[in-house]
């Protein structure tokens, strides 16, 4: 997930299309219909899809099979709210433009040790839904072939087997779908609609609020976490009694109760335990995975329910329960947006909880 490179990444992207194409100026809610050209590049061939663990939604795929075909690879792994807010655009694009050649191709590559299993990827790419083909790349084979780094990632190959396009992280998406038609108008298809798609993601799926998003993503395993505040600091891997301090800073995070800290995430090991987080934004998720039976939790805003603000994973009353291994949003503001406590207690053992996220 990684979200500051990726706000980065998505910021950066028209540095990145310097080195790669030339776009000509199209932003987001101009003309929906006026044909804009990308002068596009050849960066390599298309890598081998070989590695693929297991395939979804298709039998296994081969680059020689695509040849002829438009296709659009879409790294992503299904606890990455970053992916999930342009799955809504991937998932329109690979309807829309089927008939006229476009083949989407998702890559699963895990972040997480939860997602490399199986199990859990089917349960995604049917609760999400995902509709298209799936490589199962667990052991990260294709990522390394394409030489990705990133979730969400884009990589646009003509009918040749050429990428042409790259973009990694969220938006640009008027640029993206230009270059599908291009490419799919490059291959000889003829008829393509030139009006873009019109997507208005719902739950997880939402746009973020950009202009209100004051708190980056913050991982709860030892790994990767910043900003840890409770008293007397942490230990790796051993089961100990947190307190949180009396006050958190901005973006600061605490436990209370018998947690144990391991490299990817902070594990419970009696009810009762909680974590604290102030952030600012408009949405608040938390990535979490129950040890083995369901567990169920309570949350708080500044010490209260939180009412009309509870996320779609919690009722008014900041009721909820993990039950699989998964992104739960646990906040959706609908008015002004300010500094907030959030508190989730959790009324059984053996959550893991893995990394924050918030939109």
């Amino acid at each position: 997930m990684r979200v500051g490179l990726f706000l980065l990444g998505a910021a950066l992207a028209g540095g990145l299309g310097a080195a790669i194409a030339t776009i000509s100026s199209v932003k987001e809610g101009s003309d929906r219909t006026k044909l804009s050209t990308v002068r596009l590049r050849n960066e390599g061939r298309f890598p081998s899809l070989a590695g693929a663990t297991e395939w979804l939604n298709s039998p296994p795929l081969a680059t020689a099979d695509l040849h002829g075909k438009v296709v659009l690879i879409d790294f992503w792994t299904f606890t990455c709210i970053n992916w999930l807010r342009t799955a809504p655009h991937i998932r329109t694009w690979a309807e829309k433009y089927k008939d006229d050649g476009l083949v989407v191709i998702g890559v699963h590559s895990p972040e997480f040790e939860f997602e490399k299993d199986i199990v859990n990827v089917r349960r995604a790419v049917s609760d999400l839904p995902v509709d298209f083909p799936v490589a199962v790349d667990s052991d990260h084979a294709i990522w390394r072939a394409f030489r990705n780094q990133y979730w969400p990632a884009l990589y646009f190959i003509d009918a040749t087997g050429r990428i042409r396009y790259h973009r990694i992280g969220e938006g640009g998406f008027v640029e993206a779908e230009r270059v599908i038609q291009q490419l799919l108008a490059e291959a000889g298809a003829t008829g393509i609609s030139h009006e873009l798609v019109s997507v208005n993601g719902v739950g997880v799926e939402a746009a973020a609020d950009w202009d209100t998003l004051g708190s980056p993503e913050n991982y709860l395993g030892l790994e990767r976490t910043q900003n840890f505040a409770s008293l007397g600091g942490s230990v790796w891997n051993k089961p100990r009694n947190y307190v949180a301090p009396g006050k958190l800073r901005l973006n600061h995070w605490a436990l209370t109760g018998n947690w144990a800290m391991q490299d990817q995430a902070a594990v419970l090991h009696a009810a009762g335990g909680r974590i604290a987080y102030r952030f600012h934004a408009r949405d608040l998720h938390l990535v979490m995975k129950p040890a083995a039976m369901p567990v169920r939790f309570r949350i708080l805003l500044d010490g209260q329910p939180p009412g009309a603000a509870h996320g779609v994973d919690v009722d008014e009353r900041g009721n909820g329960t993990v039950t699989e291994p998964r992104l739960y949003q646990l906040v959706r503001q609908p008015d002004a947006i300010g500094d907030r406590l959030f508190e989730i207690e959790f009324l059984d053992p053996g959550i893991e909880a893995f990394a924050f996220t918030f939109g």
